[in-house]
């Protein structure tokens, strides 16, 4: 294999970014890395740090993963991905869209080193805190949250939260733990609260954020993923939430789950035999758009009665 072949080799395993370090090892010359950036074929992310064009992922995961590994390339092996990069690097959901900053640690206190695209912390974290998956070294699920509720705002971090649960990636039974962790840091006393709004049975950002407005309004849900059964017992449905006194299931109709026309067509069987089974069940559901009035659907579950 020839220069230019182990170079696109070892960028090909690493999300399609090479160092410069590499590119020395494979026996490239400087003049070699000038003509490549030159025509194009490379592109410079970092210092030192190069993306070969063609060699990575084009998925928004793909940049994700072409991003943080550029990162720990820049910043050496000692450095991670922590805080949001890292919850999505886990597949926690409930963030906004990834605006292509990363934010990485390095175990040096006081350190003064800047670069763009990289949001860097210098927070202390214990080895044991610290794991390498799919190449690329970052924090466990659990100090994942423990550094992602503190630049997040409260749904977003509840979002979370719910997520890492539902996915089996932290036990509830920390959540207390690592809440108390994060007193001493700054924003932990107010982010506190928070961790006691958590619910493992959401599955999806949309149901947590439909079910913290109602809590903020004095309307909490008696249940989550509630189940339905018809007169022989067998399981028709699982609602989203479920408020007993008030009869009444929400369901919260994300974009993509529930757009294709195979979702539509279970959607609406599902509809039909639950209000066969139980015809004193109001359905009422939620989309994203909803979101934004707050009051309308405070009203919805209001006026249900119970």
């Amino acid at each position: 294999m020839d220069s230019f072949g182990a170079a696109h080799g070892i960028a090909a395993g690493q999300y399609g970014v090479i160092s410069s370090a590499q590119v020395r090892r494979c026996g490239l010359a400087r003049r070699d890395l000038r003509r490549l950036l030159y025509r194009g074929t490379w592109v410079r992310v970092h210092q030192g740090v190069y993306r070969v064009r063609h060699r990575g992922n084009p998925t928004s995961r793909g940049r994700l993963l072409s991003a943080a590994m550029a990162a720990q390339l820049a910043l050496g092996p000692a450095a991670f991905a922590s805080a949001e990069t890292a919850a999505r690097l886990w597949g926690m959901r409930g963030l906004p869209p990834w605006d292509g900053s990363v934010h990485m640690t390095i175990p040096a206190r006081g350190t003064q080193r800047k670069v763009p695209g990289i949001t860097l912390h210098t927070w202390a974290t214990d080895r044991a805190e610290v794991t390498a998956r799919n190449g690329l070294r970052l924090t466990v699920p659990a100090r994942t949250l423990r550094d992602a509720v503190l630049h997040v705002d409260r749904d977003a971090a509840v979002c979370l939260l719910d997520s890492a649960l539902n996915r089996g990636l932290v036990a509830a039974g920390l959540l207390p733990g690592l809440a108390a962790a994060n007193g001493g840091r700054p924003g932990g006393a107010r982010t506190l609260p928070w961790w006691r709004l958590a619910d493992g049975r959401a599955q999806s950002p949309l149901e947590t954020r439909v079910r913290l407005v109602c809590v903020d309004g004095g309307l909490p849900p008696d249940d989550l993923q509630h189940p339905f059964y018809d007169a022989r017992g067998r399981l028709i449905a699982v609602g989203d939430l479920w408020w007993s006194g008030r009869r009444l299931l929400v369901e919260a109709d994300g974009r993509a789950p529930h757009e294709t026309p195979q979702a539509l067509l279970h959607d609406r069987r599902r509809q039909n035999a639950l209000e066969l089974a139980h015809p004193d069940i109001r359905i009422a559901r939620f989309t994203w758009d909803d979101l934004r009035h707050p009051s309308y659907i405070l009203a919805t579950v209001r006026g249900a009665g119970g």
